[in-house]
């Protein structure tokens, strides 16, 4: 994904990878980065990208928008996992916003990961009191 015109609020345009789009969004002291499509170890490399460079911006927060993720696997899960952890490390909250109910919910329940991310129902509500 191209930093190329990315700045406070200007918009990166999406970069498809197969089944899967990522793009990033910053608004105020958050980064927005959506997701959609299928997040699974053939498409993993654009996500990773937008949120290793959300996190280099420095924000305050990252929203994750998933309401257009339609399938997500292990690895996926593994790439927000470690985002995660990479967010701390740097003194960033994580906000998952708008997980799916269906499958992606359930490999959160099933995981248990669900428990150590910050989950929103919405982006609006992921970006309250930002």
């Amino acid at each position: 994904m191209s930093d190329e015109g990315f700045d406070a609020g200007h918009r990166v345009a999406p970069v498809p990878a197969g089944r899967l789009t990522a793009r990033r969004e910053r608004l105020g002291s958050t980064v927005l980065v959506v997701l959609a499509g299928e997040l699974d170890l053939d498409s993993l490399a654009p996500a990773d990208e937008a949120l290793e460079r959300a996190l280099a911006d420095g924000p305050a927060r990252v929203v994750v928008d998933l309401a257009e993720l339609g399938f997500c696997d292990s690895s996926g899960l593994n790439l927000l996992l470690r985002t995660r952890i990479a967010a701390q490390e740097a003194e960033i909250e994580l906000r998952l916003a708008a997980a799916p109910d269906g499958q992606f919910g359930r490999l959160l329940e099933l995981t248990g990961a669900g428990a150590v991310f910050s989950l929103h129902a919405s982006v609006p509500d992921a970006l309250a009191d930002a």
